[in-house]
């Protein structure tokens, strides 16, 4: 049976054939071109695949990684902050190759006194400068916090030949070690531990002069190897500061020696818990245990405030092991206030624990392992069920890091106990983005030195889904707002940054150290990119399931850029090179509008196009076939119906169509050809809504696909029973589309300014 669309397609297919190009033998032949298109397949940009790494994104059947075991001993001194350790470190070489030398790092190098870090940027005198901020750079000589190494042997006390170029060490083996071997070596070392506070460290002690502690947040401490894998060979490149960390797996077995009055925990299992725990905090961890919907105190406020004023001259060792993690952390000090809940992940427990000095109450103690216990459950509904035993939030201040179990985080309230909710959101959040590092990079083990994005933008943008459920389930902590008010992820806060002078931008594939603007590069822009994904180009359940693969693929391994864009296409079945290549490829931002609306009219009269065509081929109207005409002029023809307005429609319809048939169609007494533009370089799903003169609207979304053949313009019919009186393209600001000001036919006035400037002052007022 036919029906009236098809009847007006095949009508319009005529009229197209028939209007044929002029002769355009006399125009300038432009030059021909490369594909440029935002469409083609990204072999040139893509590594090859292979038997390491498939096409389809996945590990390959010789895929490989490197396994370096730690067996370490800790001391710390906290009277003159300075940190010792014994290390021997096991490395198993599963590479087909052999390898004549080990590549070790030296982080804490990055401070040392010879350090280049500081010479790496250009520096221009500032328009103001805070005093802590002068006396540090002008009138105070550098802070000598780089590795003391006292010797490097093998297990049989024997010296190893070692080079050390600035954060790298380079061990030279007595002998090759071949694919399947391993070899052992003992570090001894030591350093001076900086006041992050001061120096702006990952890593350090923060001193509290009205009590005189200190309370140390302990990372990139030790001598670690580097990674050794198919992509890179030996990933050496220098720690500058931006660029973090890149670690193969290993099993841990540490022991850390502080003192007596310390409170400690660490990556790992606790093995001699009975021996540096009281009876009453043990009956108190045993009560923790049980406990899923509150935390319960193991190291009361009134607890840490009378160890204070300890300063216990007695040490305490305390035992961990670690199987199958990337790194190792500790906080330690005699301020901490401890608690702990369980959560339940899959089948099985895991502590949502928090370490905070009475500087964090009370908000720590009402929202550190709530925020915690939340984290986990959220991130594991879209990876894959956490595998560890514990996860840790210390209080540190003004820090954000992350390590294996356990994370530092800030958000301190004023002396007084108040806090803002600049203060309390800010802490939520910062602990959901850093135990969620536990997901990436802890376990789906991307390089971050090389690809920024591939742990932080994909942890933000896991953070965004985080806080609206943290939100969800604890209206009263986000209220009055009614979401959880993300800072990053919606499209429209991007927008600042994509919009801003291109000299500053770089594509999201940029090494962190290389970007002027870091958060919004490596954080900021692969967060929204993953959300719009999500939510406008491919849909939450395609988007989850592609998303939650490519983590149980690559979790406990390395995956790169390419295995994850690879898997999101393989488990997804949507093209989407042309998404990777617009966003993360390169700094084109998003920007489509209305250029255009107009009005036609259905006619037997031909129009002036055909008109013209008629003349220059020596035709006359009565040579054409019957044909039906959209013409831009109305011969009385508002507001009637095409088969009304059109002698030939009418005929064809009483001569093809039966009674029922011709009872059964909807003539649309409306044609519109509605065009857009897209001055933006990225092409995005058109989202358009339509007001009709009744008041109703009809949104419809054209894909992607549709600028894959005109890039800068496109155009659409519209055949409706209602007049058109509006159209808006992104209605919901799902885009991110950085120039809103041509988004709506006919067009809206753009409030000034110095309007909306006004109207903020008699705000305030």
């Amino acid at each position: 049976m036919y029906k009236i669309k098809h009847v007006f397609s095949a009508i319009l297919f005529m009229v197209a054939a028939v209007v044929v190009a002029q002769d355009d033998s006399t125009i300038t032949k432009e030059p021909g071109h490369t594909n440029q298109s935002k469409f083609r397949q990204m072999y040139e940009e893509f590594a090859t695949p292979n038997t390491y790494r498939s096409a389809s994104g996945t590990p390959g059947p010789d895929y490989y990684q490197q396994q370096a075991d730690y067996k370490m001993d800790i001391e710390l001194d906290d009277k003159n902050a300075k940190l010792y350790g014994k290390e021997t470190i096991t490395y198993h070489n599963n590479s087909p190759d052999v390898l004549e030398y080990l590549w070790v790092q030296l982080d804490q190098n990055v401070r040392a006194k010879d350090s280049k870090s500081p010479l790496r940027n250009p520096s221009r005198i500032a328009v103001a400068y805070q005093p802590a901020t002068f006396t540090k750079e002008y009138m105070s000589e550098p802070f000598d916090g780089g590795f003391n190494i006292e010797y490097v042997k093998d297990t049989n006390g024997k010296a190893l030949p070692y080079t050390i170029n600035r954060t790298m060490m380079r061990i030279d083996l007595p002998t090759p070690l071949a694919s399947g071997e391993k070899f052992s070596f003992d570090i001894k070392w030591w350093y001076n531990i900086p006041d992050h506070t001061v120096d702006r460290a990952r890593s350090g002690y923060e001193y509290f002069e009205k009590d005189g502690n200190r309370a140390y947040v302990i990372a990139q401490f030790f001598p670690r190897m580097a990674v050794y894998n198919d992509v890179e060979g030996w990933q050496n490149h220098q720690f500058w500061g931006s660029g973090e960390f890149a670690l193969p797996f290993g099993n841990y077995e540490v022991n850390i020696t502080v003192p007596a009055d310390h409170i400690l925990d660490a990556t790992g299992e606790l093995l001699n818990r009975k021996e540096v725990f009281s009876k009453t905090m043990m009956e108190r961890y045993e009560r923790a245990k049980k406990s899923y919907d509150k935390p319960v105190l193991i190291v009361t406020q009134e607890e840490a405030e009378q160890a204070e004023k300890g300063f216990s001259e007695k040490k305490k060792t305390w035992k961990f092991k670690a199987e199958n993690v990337r790194d190792y952390g500790f906080a330690t000090s005699r301020k901490f206030i401890w608690d702990m809940q369980a959560v339940k992940i899959g089948n099985k427990d895991v502590m949502a624990v928090s370490l905070y000095p009475k500087e964090g109450n009370p908000l720590w103690e009402e929202q550190s392992t709530k925020a915690v216990a939340s984290t986990l459950k959220t991130y594991s509904k879209h990876t894959f069920d956490y595998p560890y035993h514990k996860a840790i939030s210390v209080h540190a201040k003004n820090q954000g890091m992350e390590y294996p179990m356990i994370c530092w985080n800030y958000g301190r309230p004023n002396e007084d106990g108040t806090y803002s909710d600049r203060v309390k959101f800010g802490m939520i959040s910062v602990i959901i983005h850093e135990v969620g590092h536990n997901f990436f990079p802890m376990i789906v083990n991307s390089d971050e030195r090389q690809w920024g994005w591939m742990d932080e933008g994909l942890d933000t943008f896991m953070q965004y889904l985080a806080e609206q459920q943290f939100g969800k389930e604890n209206p009263s902590v986000i209220a009055p707002h009614e979401n959880y008010p993300s800072r990053r992820g919606a499209p429209s806060k991007i927008v600042p940054y994509m919009s801003g002078d291109q000299s500053t931008l770089a594509p999201i594939m940029s090494n962190p150290e290389n970007v002027y603007q870091l958060g919004p590069n490596a954080y900021g822009k692969p967060a929204t990119a993953l959300n719009i994904l999500r939510e406008t180009v491919m849909g939450p359940e395609l988007f989850d399931h592609a998303f939650k693969t490519y983590a149980q693929r690559w979790m406990f391994k390395h995956p790169s850029p390419e295995d994850f864009f690879r898997t999101m296409e393989d488990a997804s079945a949507v093209d989407l090179d042309w998404f990777w290549r617009s966003w993360f490829y390169t700094t084109d931002y998003v920007d489509i509008g209305v250029k255009d609306v107009k009005k036609y009219y259905v006619s037997d009269k031909p129009t002036p196009q055909m008109e013209e065509y008629i003349a220059a081929n020596n035709m006359s109207p009565s040579d054409l076939p019957p044909l039906v005409y959209l013409s831009e002029e109305s011969e009385d023809g508002e507001g009637k119906t095409p088969s009304e307005s059109s002698q030939t429609l009418n005929a064809f319809m009483m001569d093809n169509l039966t009674p029922e048939q011709r009872a059964a169609v909807k003539e649309p007494k409306y044609f519109y050809e509605v065009t857009f533009e897209k001055p933006g370089g990225i092409p995005m799903p058109l989202i358009v809504e339509y007001t009709y003169a009744d008041g109703s609207k009809e949104n419809v979304t054209f894909p992607p696909e549709i600028w894959r053949k005109s890039d800068k313009e496109v155009s659409r019919i519209m055949a409706t029973q209602k007049e058109l009186v509006g159209v808006v393209v992104d209605p919901k600001a799902e885009t991110a589309d950085i120039d809103t000001s041509n988004n709506s036919w006919p067009k809206k006035a753009e409030e000034s300014d110095f309007n909306k400037f006004k109207q903020s002052i008699q705000g305030d007022n």
